[in-house]
């Protein structure tokens, strides 16, 4: 007589895609309970491998390790140094990339990923913990780990219950929480992610200003004491539509083109009589450097005006910022 062959589960695709879901839910229960702890010294060892100036070298084998490559990748981008290592290329000569310091995340859903396995003694030797995502805490890897995390599922998202899908899923949330708690500890901030994606959208979005005004001789500048028609000339040779009024560096007002035409209208050819202090505006908008420019642009439209002074803690002028230079990297 024939060996009966277990027959695959018709599934459909939301039947597959409800799988992961409770598969997540199921694994956010665990961070909310019995896996807290471990999870929170994970976060802790991640840490001070920071601090140390360590890296986070994460491995996984197949399936496990596209997503370890993503882990790495998420790691790095949110302030957390952290490199990729293939188990099967890391005995021929990449275990080199290890330093004494560094923390390593293994991957392995059965938690006897053979390439892994041959790797622990080494693993243990020179890196400073070994953390482990596995679906089986009584495995081989789990229980050499410092901290093992669990990731297991009721069951795979595939009819037949072994194509990597609902595990891999749960391994992915666990480690994109595990890069953004260490980014919270760490106080990571939204200008330090935008120093680390300077290209596309994200990039432009999260500009700072200092990276987008106009500084050095672009920036329009007259003393108090300056006539009319040489604040005229500056305004027009700098072709912002102002010019900054300063003393020693330090920023006593703006002049627009506004200002100009409301004083002419005032007092008509006397206003060519001026000086750049009687006309000046003695309270303009600023805004520092460091702040994003999507915060000066929000500015810009509250108050409706087409520059913002850029100074630093002594309002000493650094540069000036105007609505066209937020067109010119697509925030508007």
């Amino acid at each position: 007589m024939s060996e009966e062959r277990q027959l695959p589960i018709a599934m459909t695709p939301a039947a597959l895609v409800r799988t992961e879901a409770a598969a997540l839910e199921a694994l956010a229960r665990r961070l909310e309970g019995p896996m807290q702890p471990a999870f929170e010294k994970a976060v802790d060892l991640i840490v001070r491998c920071g601090e140390s100036h360590g890296r986070v070298v994460v491995t996984g084998m197949g399936k496990s390790g596209i997503i370890a490559q993503k882990i790495a990748a998420t790691l790095s981008s949110t302030g957390s140094p952290a490199l990729f290592l293939h188990p099967a290329e890391a005995v021929h000569g990449d275990l080199g990339v290890l330093m004494p310091g560094d923390v390593v995340v293994a991957l392995s859903a059965s938690g006897e990923t053979e390439e892994i396995l041959r790797l622990l003694a080494t693993l243990k030797r020179k890196g400073d913990a070994l953390v482990s995502f596995c679906c089986r805490l009584d495995s081989t890897l789990a229980m050499a780990s410092d901290v093992a995390l669990d990731c297991s599922v009721e069951r795979e998202a595939c009819g037949m219950n072994l194509a990597p899908t609902a595990s891999t899923t749960a391994m992915l949330a666990l480690g994109d929480a595990l890069a953004v708690a260490v980014s919270l500890r760490k106080g990571f901030r939204a200008e330090d992610f935008a120093e680390l994606h300077p290209g596309g959208k994200l990039g432009k979005r999260l500009a700072l200003v200092r990276d987008l005004m106009h500084a050095g001789k672009d920036v329009p500048v007259v003393a108090p004491e300056t006539s009319m028609a040489d604040v005229i000339h500056e305004m027009s040779s700098k072709r912002l539509g102002i010019t900054t009024v300063q003393q020693d560096g330090r920023l006593r007002g703006v002049i627009s083109d506004g200002d100009l035409r409301r004083l002419l209208e005032r007092e008509g050819g006397a206003a060519l009589s001026r000086s750049a202090s009687e006309a000046m505006n003695p309270s303009p908008w600023t805004i520092v450097g460091g702040e994003l420019a999507a915060k000066a642009l929000a500015l810009l439209e509250e108050r409706k005006i087409t520059s913002l002074i850029v100074v630093d803690e002594q309002q000493r002028v650094e540069g000036v910022l105007h609505l066209h230079d937020l067109w010119g990297v697509e925030m508007i």
